[in-house]
């Protein structure tokens, strides 16, 4: 009987022994993901529409990993295109895109999980690129009226831990692959967001990036029309912004486009989820179109005719905002936001409505000292053109052609919202708080316009900033 004991413990033991190898076997011979990582831009601000012929980034290198806190020296990135490391890509951000994308940039095996930050990382402007557009720069800018003195664009740490793309900027705040899965990611680069022009005439990039599952047959299209004549606008500028509530109330734009002249536009490729299309419009006569907004888009949503309201004269919101450290006038970089609210399906919500007239959904501005600058900050002026109309809202129809309610008449009101950034990084906010918002004028009554007219809002001034 003593010897049955050590038998059976031996046996005991040999099994537990068998079974953690298989689980072990079982582990390792768990099949990889695969995952291709493109590269999308459906810009606002090319020629003719805007001052750029061409944006031009070298791309080093894409990685991803499973936290969103990962810093860019902790371990488990995973690299999703190794082929870059010696061949890296320069990429036109305002070229044409071929079946949706700009370029494919790579693609990779990677354990199946859940991640929730990417990076993607850009050539040092020192660095060779084999058929360079950009002279002696890896990264530049080629404006329209000067097409042969490419600028070169100022980077941030870009080149060595990489522009930074958190869960807020992931489709669905993270990117799933399951084992054995093969899935696209696309990387959407605003470059019209991302370009800040300095006083000294010199370009830095300011980065915006969004990134998500995409299928090349993710796309929403549609027409924008006069509702007056059923016909597309003449001349002028139509932006369409592609938006999605940011949880906190305000609806963000994701991506944005610029129509064709007959009145087409279509975003390509298109992570999965819920959008709304808002759309903004002024004509070649200088006559400004309400905003449109067409909530609950699907991707791969065909549009049909999207109807805009002529609103007489555009206004103009004029202001300024002020940065500060608390007690010394330090700069940052602004992206500035015109929002309109309406009534969502979890009540009130502030669309941002496109300027069209700068034909860029957002304004990009720089605060800098100055004489009229308060005491103690830096500051910067703006004026934007604005629709002086309430917005026109429509859920979204599937029967082909979308059918907003007319503009609500009676006060246009509007709300200003700010967010500040430290200058030369990629994307690192700035302040605190880092985005404040305005619904006033410089009078402390609501933030109203009227057609043709001008008004000057309350200042927003930023403190706590590096």
């Amino acid at each position: 009987m003593r010897r049955f004991v050590p038998v059976l413990a031996l046996l005991l033991f040999a099994a537990l022994v068998t079974f953690l190898l298989s689980c072990s076997s079982s582990s390792k011979s768990m099949p990889m993901a695969t995952v291709q990582v493109s590269l999308s831009d459906p810009a606002t601000c090319s020629a003719p529409q805007g001052q750029l012929s061409h944006v031009y980034v070298t791309v080093t290198d894409v990685r991803i990993h499973q936290s969103a806190s990962a810093s860019d020296t902790d371990s488990g990135w995973v690299d999703l295109a190794p082929s870059l490391a010696g061949s890296p890509v320069q990429v036109d951000l305002l070229g044409a895109a071929t079946q949706c994308f700009l370029k494919t940039l790579g693609s990779s095996e990677i354990q199946p999980g859940t991640y929730q930050q990417i990076r993607i990382l850009l050539a040092d402007n020192g660095a060779t690129v084999s058929g360079n557009q950009c002279g002696s720069a890896a990264n530049c800018v080629v404006l329209a009226g000067d097409p042969l003195n490419p600028r070169p664009l100022q980077l941030s740490s870009e080149s060595k831990t990489g522009i930074k793309i958190p869960p807020g900027q992931i489709a669905g705040g993270k990117f799933v692959v399951a084992a054995g899965e093969s899935k696209d990611l696309d990387l959407d680069f605003n470059a019209c967001s991302s370009i800040v022009r300095e006083g000294n005439g010199t370009f830095r990039l300011k980065p915006v990036l969004h990134a998500g599952e995409v299928t090349q047959q993710a796309a929403i299209s549609g027409t924008v029309i006069d509702v007056g004549t059923q016909a597309p606008i003449v001349g002028g500028n139509t932006v369409v912004a592609l938006e999605q509530n940011d949880g906190k109330g305000v609806d963000r734009v994701v991506m944005e486009t610029v129509a064709d002249a007959n009145g087409a536009f279509s975003f390509c490729p298109v992570a999965s989820g819920t959008y709304d299309i808002v759309v903004a419009a002024i004509n070649g006569a200088g006559v400004a179109y309400a905003a449109t907004v067409i909530t609950g888009v699907q991707s791969s949503a065909a549009l049909g005719k999207v109807p805009l309201t002529a609103a007489l004269a555009p206004a103009s919101i004029m202001g300024t905002i002020t940065t500060s450290t608390g007690g010394a006038g330090t700069s940052a970089d602004l992206t500035l936001s015109a929002l309109q609210s309406i009534m969502g399906n979890g009540g009130n919500l502030l669309v941002t409505v496109p300027l069209a007239a700068q034909s860029a959904s957002t304004a990009t501005l720089m605060t800098a000292p100055g004489m009229s600058c308060p005491a103690n900050t830096d500051c910067v002026s703006y004026t934007l053109s604005v629709p002086a109309a309430n917005p026109s809202v429509g859920a979204f129809s599937s029967s082909g052609n979308q059918l907003p309610a007319p503009p609500t008449t009676g006060t246009v009101n509007y709300t200003l919202d700010a967010a500040a950034f430290v200058p030369g990084s990629a994307g690192q906010t700035d302040c605190s708080p880092s985005d404040l918002q305005t619904s006033q004028n410089s009078s402390s009554t609501p933030l109203a316009v009227t057609p043709g007219a001008s008004v000057t809002a309350a200042t927003l001034a930023f403190t706590g900033c590096n």
